[in-house]
């Protein structure tokens, strides 16, 4: 059995998503970040950097249990676990992992920025503001151009890396961008969104 520790946050959602479109059994154990479950030592003791998700399977690669911090490592561990979605030859496998590192050391964390000093923030920082409204402008732009020249995001496939950057996408109302400014961005997360798996993962947890 696998359980997924989560939330409802494009980096928990990564992973549900994940896990639906492999077709994995899995259970699912809420942490309520708004109320700080992340902090709880039983969750610290899986995850020291008390962050959702993390993901415990039982039946790991040696046959005994293994558990996993860090959305982008999950992604790539459930798809080595299942021969699904990443690329089995090097030239696409590397290609996929590239936009994976992308989603993961920038779009992720600046867009997170983004929502945080647009929407959350205590009060209003006009640099701060500024800063990640601009950065989140030129990623999407990067995404553009890359969806410009292809359907998908790597190896001319849905892969992983199509994964980690739907769910961050698909809060681009949070980033105060209009999806309309970039219609390759567009036309890519409809596809992804019509995904019956994905429907499902985006629902995780309850």
């Amino acid at each position: 059995m696998i359980t997924l520790y989560t939330w409802a946050t494009p980096n928990g959602r990564k992973v549900s998503i994940m896990l639906e479109e492999c077709g994995l059994r899995y259970s699912v154990k809420s942490i309520d970040i708004s109320r700080g479950d992340q902090f709880d030592p039983a969750f610290l003791a899986l995850n020291p950097n008390n962050k959702i998700p993390v993901l415990v399977d039982d039946e790991g690669p040696d046959g005994a249990p293994i558990t996993l911090f860090e959305s982008g490592a999950i992604l790539v561990y459930l798809a080595a676990k299942t021969g699904k979605l990443l690329p089995i030859d090097d030239r696409g496998r590397f290609e996929a992992l590239q936009w994976l590192m992308f989603q993961m050391g920038g779009l992720g964390p600046m867009l997170g920025q983004a929502h945080h000093f647009l929407r959350f923030a205590p009060e209003a920082v006009p640099y701060a503001m500024k800063r990640y409204s601009d950065e989140a402008r030129r990623l999407y732009s990067v995404l553009e151009g890359r969806l410009a020249q292809h359907e998908w995001l790597a190896a001319d496939t849905y892969t992983i890396a199509d994964i980690a950057a739907f769910p961050w996408i698909d809060r681009h109302d949070h980033q105060q961008i209009d999806l309309a400014d970039y219609p390759k961005v567009q036309a890519w997360h409809a596809r992804i969104a019509q995904r019956p798996a994905v429907q499902r993962g985006m629902k995780v947890p309850a």
